[in-house]
C-alpha cells in the first residue's frame, strides 16, 4: 500500500481509496464526481460526509467514534457492497 498527501485530488493518480480530511469537506462533491464508477472508496471525518458523497463518514456520537455508511454513494463509486456492513453502521440511505 503506499500513502500520498495530497493538497488536491488528481484523477490521474490510480488509487483505490481517498480519504478527505475535515479541512477539505469543501471538494467531497467534485471528488465523488471524479471518482465515480472507478472503483475508488471515499472516506470523510466531517458533518454531512456521507450525504455530499462519500461511501464512508467518520463522525462521533455521544463521545464515541461511530461512522456513517451510503451504500448509494458506495454504488455510484463502482463499489460491490455488503448488506452485513450496514447492520454496523448510521445508515444514510
Amino acid at each position: 500500500m503506499e500513502v500520498k498527501n495530497t493538497p488536491a485530488f488528481d484523477k490521474s493518480v490510480n488509487a483505490n481509496m481517498v480519504f478527505l480530511l475535515p479541512e477539505s469537506s469543501k471538494v467531497i462533491t467534485d471528488v465523488s464526481g471524479k471518482s465515480k464508477n472507478k472503483g475508488v472508496l471515499l472516506i470523510t471525518e466531517n458533518s454531512g460526509g456521507a450525504k455530499s458523497g462519500s461511501s464512508i463518514n467518520f463522525i462521533i456520537v455521544d463521545s464515541k467514534q461511530k461512522f456513517e455508511y451510503s451504500k448509494n454513494n458506495a454504488i455510484k463509486a463502482g463499489l460491490k457492497t455488503n448488506d452485513d456492513f450496514k447492520s454496523l453502521a448510521i445508515n444514510i440511505d
